[in-house]
């Protein structure tokens, strides 16, 4: 029994080995040196991150986009487009300005349009790089990296901000915490403030503000969106990505081996281990990997990215920044931590054959789609008509004949202008030879709407009476029509039922 127990244990601890397509899996308590790493996962959620600053193109990368989605975001309000406000959202007159669109309740379609756009957007992304996103242009993220940068200023890098939460409170120590709260909040304040805009003119509610008469409920949605801000960005951070984000959770379903994302070159790497720059570290059985643990250390999200790709890496890149820094400083071949796919990892492709193997069928069909809905929602809104007609009949009088020879029937034309110009439309009607319809309010069968108005059109529907007329409802049409604008004139026509009563 003795003489088998080697064989037995030999085939017991092949069988544990993960398979080729798989990192290693290795001790972290033997290998991060001061790295923090919580012996419990209630420790791991309630553990602070120390992210170490990293320079590099990524980290210029995400920068970039810091700036780009803030001068968008703080900027759109204050455009102007026809003395009104660029982009605006009036949930109170139920209208959407989009520069020179204007969209009403019933243009909901383009919305639901828009949605699943953007799902297919998020699906074709996720399935070519991963969470890229997540990495540069989520909101969560992109505030996370303004409030960590207010922080290192004030505060420090990394072992600076350790060694100051680890001191007992002092003057110092306060000073530094208020001015970054301070900071934090004023940041966060003035992002609550511009979200508002986006509902309320912004330059009035900015009047408000100053007289401090605001509404109670841009009060309300003012300090919730700041203390929103505050709370996320300055103190949940990595946590909303990693527990609270239903994106890091399906993901999973979306890639495959062919998905470029930050990965470990764990052939290449390991075995890992400390060594110095003298020594030719494949003669003594090393791989590239050093084990400085900067890839650890620079992570906003706290994970090891040699574990393998993992649901709460965002994909920023820092890990990439870092590790290649390194390389330059040992002399050896960068990109240990690359932006590559898990296949490329395993048959050993080059950066070029991994591109190729991204426009894969599940790719090349949400391409396919994108661009179909793409292409419907811009023609839809090139060609969409700008006249909305609702026709609504008088339930007091059902009919009447004038003077023996004609018959009226009273409605009223619910007339939407979407156009931000005035505009003359003509009202006639179909149903019976001689029908005619005529505004009320000028005598006239013509009616002028108001720029982007909702006017309500008392009118009168007669038509010649005949004796052999049915008594009871008939279907008739009414139109609207406009006369040609750009070259292109535009109508609606509305059904409805016109009562012919019994002499």
């Amino acid at each position: 029994m003795s003489s088998d127990s080697p064989d037995v244990s030999r085939s017991e601890s092949q069988s544990e080995q993960p398979p080729k397509w798989q990192p290693p899996v290795m001790d972290k308590s033997k290998e991060l040196g001061d790295a923090p790493h919580p012996s419990s996962p209630v420790a791991e959620i309630r553990g602070k991150i120390y992210p170490r600053s990293v320079r590099g193109t990524f980290a210029t990368w995400r920068i970039v986009f810091v700036y780009l989605t803030q001068i968008i975001f703080y900027g759109l309000p204050w455009l102007q487009w026809n003395d009104r406000q660029a982009v605006l959202f009036d949930l109170g007159a139920r209208k959407f300005y989009l520069f020179g669109l204007v969209l009403w309740p019933q243009d909901i379609i383009y919305l639901t349009v828009l949605l699943i756009i953007s799902a297919y957007g998020l699906f074709l992304f996720t399935a070519i790089a991963g969470r890229l996103f997540c990495g540069y242009a989520c909101p969560q993220t992109v505030y996370t990296e303004i409030f960590m940068w207010v922080e290192r200023k004030v505060e420090g890098d990394r072992v600076a901000r350790i060694r100051l939460d680890e001191q007992p409170m002092s003057l110092r120590k306060f000073r530094l915490k208020f001015t970054k709260h301070f900071l934090w909040l004023f940041i966060a304040f003035w992002t609550g403030f511009t979200f508002i805009g986006y509902f309320a003119p912004i330059r009035e509610l900015g009047h408000h503000l100053i007289h401090l008469t605001l509404g109670p409920w841009q009060w309300f949605w003012l300090i919730f969106y700041s203390l929103a801000t505050w709370g996320n960005a300055g103190f949940l951070r990595e946590a909303v990505c990693k527990y609270m984000c239903p994106y890091a959770r399906f993901q999973s379903v979306m890639v495959d081996d062919d998905t470029m994302v930050v990965s470990y070159d764990y052939v290449r790497g390991e075995p890992r281990g400390g060594r110095s720059r003298k020594i030719d570290h494949k003669e003594a059985g090393l791989g590239d990997c050093i084990n400085c643990t900067l890839c650890v250390q620079v992570c906003p999200t706290g994970i090891d990215i040699r574990d393998g790709l993992q649901y709460m890496c965002i994909g920023c890149g820092h890990c990439v920044d870092v590790c290649n820094e390194v390389m330059d400083k040992m002399g050896y071949e960068p990109n240990l931590i690359r932006y590559t796919s898990g296949r490329a990892i395993t048959e050993r492709l080059d950066q070029g054959q991994a591109r190729k193997r991204v426009f894969r069928p599940r790719v090349l069909v949400y391409t396919a789609l994108l661009v179909i809905l793409v292409a419907v929602f811009v023609g839809s809104l090139a060609t969409r008509n700008s006249l909305k007609l609702d026709v609504i009949r008088d339930r007091n009088s059902l009919g009447r004949v004038v003077d023996e020879q004609t018959v009226e029937n009273v409605y009223r034309l619910q007339i939407a202008n979407t156009r931000e110009e005035p505009v003359e439309v003509i009202l006639s009607a179909s149903g019976f030879e001689g029908i005619e319809v005529i505004n009320t309010d000028n005598n006239s069968n013509k009616v002028v709407l108001e720029p982007a108005s909702n006017q309500l059109v008392p009118v009168v529907i007669r038509a010649p009476y005949e004796s052999e007329m049915t008594m009871g409802m008939h279907p008739i049409k009414v139109h609207i029509e406009t006369d040609p604008v750009v070259g292109r004139a535009e109508s609606r026509v509305e059904p409805t039922n016109f009562y012919i009563p019994n002499q």
